[in-house]
């Protein structure tokens, strides 16, 4: 019945297209399968919108997690560590943050002094981080997110 219904939509469409347009979607095919993908974004970064739109070129429409409003919360961070293979320093942002104000360039800051760092100050992730299945990457520089994609 399915098919039937996409058949008789193609033929609807083919038959409503205007004479000098084609239609190549055809009953026997479909379009691509999205992946489902999470992206932690700043709108207000050049990168991190680089990103959002290469995902979306890729047809990929993620999840959008303005981190900065909807911070994620320390177990978050954890497992997208664990997925990344990245520590939480690894992931702390200096410019434009309170990076050097709070002294978290001292190496005798422990996590959990750094965890309570970037819940005060979510500003503090670096971004994009970029969710695709079992995998995380931080998407800086932005051609990353092709790695990411499979398509590096």
């Amino acid at each position: 019945l399915a098919l039937e219904i996409s058949a008789a939509i193609v033929e609807q469409a083919r038959a409503e297209a205007p004479r000098n347009l084609t239609c190549s979607l055809t009953s026997e095919e479909s379009p691509p399968m999205a992946r489902h993908a999470t992206i932690y974004h700043n709108p207000a970064c050049g990168t991190s919108r680089n990103v959002l739109a290469a995902l979306r070129e890729a047809g990929v429409e993620p999840e959008v997690i303005e981190y900065l409003k909807a911070p994620p919360d320390r177990a978050t961070l954890e497992r997208l560590l664990k997925k990344m293979g990245k520590s939480v320093r690894d992931i702390l942002r200096r410019r434009g943050t309170p990076y050097d104000e709070l002294g978290l360039d001292n190496p005798a800051l422990s996590d959990d002094q750094l965890f309570a760092a970037i819940e005060k100050h979510p500003i503090l992730i670096e971004r994009p981080i970029v969710v695709v299945g079992a995998r995380a990457a931080l998407c800086r520089p932005a051609e990353t997110v092709k790695d990411l994609l499979g398509r590096g």
